[in-house]
C-alpha cells in the first residue's frame, strides 16, 4: 500500500471480497464502488497515499467534504458506511491498524466521524375534510361495505397496514368499541375505534358471513372468502381516494399519519398519540407534531387576551 496504486488495489480486493464471499449483487457492489470513489477523491485531495495513514482527525473531514459538494445527509451516511466497512475488512487482512470511521457506539459521539443530521420528511396528511371525502362512501355492494369499513378503521385507530391486513374476528370488542393489534416487533396493543368506524364495521360484519369461507377468521376477506392481503388493501385505497375525487395519490400510512396530526393539533398530547400509535420511541412520534403555523397563530389570535388590540369604539 505504498501509492495512491496501492489504494486502489486494496479497494478492488474489498469489492472482490463482496462479490466472491459476501456474495452481494452487482448492484449493491456498484454503489459501494460509487462511494469509495468520493473517498479515493478525498485521499487524492489530500495526498493521502495509503489507507494506513489516515487518522480519525483526518476521517471527519471525509463527510464535511461530502457536505460541502451539496450530497443529502442519507448519501453521506451511506458512503461512512461504506468506508467503514472497508476499513473493517483491511483490519481483519491486517492491511490497518484501526479503522478511523468509528462509529458512536464504538468511541463515544465525541470521537466518532459521523454524517450531518438528515431533515427528517414531514408525512404526507390529508385534511379533516378529504379524510370526510374519503370515508363517505355510500356502499352500493357487500364489498363496498368493507372497504368503507377498512378506510374508517385506519383513520379512526391509526393502525398500520400489516396491523390492518392482520386482523382477525376474535380481536375486536365492538361493545367496547376496541380493537386489538399485533404492532412491530409482536407488541400487542389495545387502541379504540370511533364511532363511524364502529358503525362501518358493524354494517360490514352483517354481510361478512355471506362473502367468508365458513372457517376463515380475517376480519376482512377478498372475492375468494379469503384473507384480504396488504397489497390488495392498498390498492382499494387509491381505488377509493380517485372514486371520491381527492385527485392525489393515497396510500393507507397517510390515513395513519392523518390520524396522529389531526390528534395532536386537538389534544397535544404527545405520549397520549405514542401509545395509541405504537411507537417505542416517543421521538417517532414527535414528527406530527408539525402544526401549520397559520393554524396556531389563529388560535393565538383568538385564545390569548393580549394577542390583538382591541379595536376603539
Amino acid at each position: 500500500m505504498g501509492t495512491a496504486n496501492g489504494i486502489q488495489r486494496d479497494i478492488n480486493r474489498f469489492l472482490n471480497h463482496l462479490r466472491d464471499e459476501r456474495r452481494l449483487s452487482a448492484h449493491t457492489i456498484s454503489a459501494y464502488r460509487r462511494d469509495l470513489e468520493k473517498f479515493t477523491d478525498f485521499l487524492t485531495r489530500r495526498e493521502i497515499t495509503t489507507l494506513r495513514q489516515l487518522v480519525i482527525a483526518q476521517a471527519r473531514m471525509f463527510p464535511a467534504q461530502l457536505n460541502q459538494s451539496g450530497l443529502s445527509s442519507r448519501s453521506i451516511q451511506r458512503a461512512l458506511s461504506a468506508v467503514r466497512t472497508l476499513y473493517r475488512y483491511l483490519l481483519r487482512e491486517s492491511k490497518v491498524a484501526i479503522n478511523p470511521f468509528l462509529t458512536a457506539r464504538d468511541v463515544g459521539h465525541s470521537q466518532a466521524v459521523i454524517a450531518p443530521r438528515a431533515e427528517r420528511r414531514l408525512p404526507p396528511t390529508l385534511s379533516i375534510e378529504e379524510i370526510a371525502q374519503l370515508v363517505t362512501i355510500d356502499p352500493r355492494t357487500d364489498l363496498d361495505r368493507r372497504d368503507r369499513a377498512i378506510l374508517e378503521l385506519f383513520y379512526s385507530s391509526g393502525l398500520r397496514l400489516a396491523e390492518l391486513s392482520g386482523l382477525d374476528l376474535g380481536d375486536l370488542d365492538l361493545g367496547d368499541a376496541m380493537v386489538r393489534v399485533m404492532g412491530k416487533g409482536a407488541k400487542t396493543r389495545i387502541v379504540p375505534i370511533g364511532g363511524y368506524a364502529r358503525e362501518a364495521v358493524l354494517a360490514w360484519l352483517n354481510v361478512r358471513p355471506a362473502c367468508a369461507r365458513e372457517s376463515e377468521q380475517a376480519l376482512f376477506v377478498n372475492r375468494s372468502g379469503t384473507r384480504l392481503g396488504a397489497r390488495a388493501i392498498q390498492q382499494r385505497v387509491a381505488v377509493w381516494a380517485q372514486r371520491q375525487g381527492l385527485g392525489r395519490r393515497v396510500h393507507p400510512h397517510m390515513l395513519r399519519h392523518s390520524f396522529a396530526s389531526h390528534l395532536l393539533e386537538s389534544s397535544s398530547d404527545l405520549r397520549a398519540v405514542q401509545e395509541l400509535l405504537g411507537h417505542a420511541d416517543i421521538s417517532t412520534t414527535q414528527v406530527y407534531t408539525h402544526l401549520d403555523f397559520q393554524h396556531l397563530a389563529q388560535v393565538y389570535d383568538n385564545a390569548h387576551p393580549r394577542a390583538r388590540r382591541k379595536k376603539a369604539g
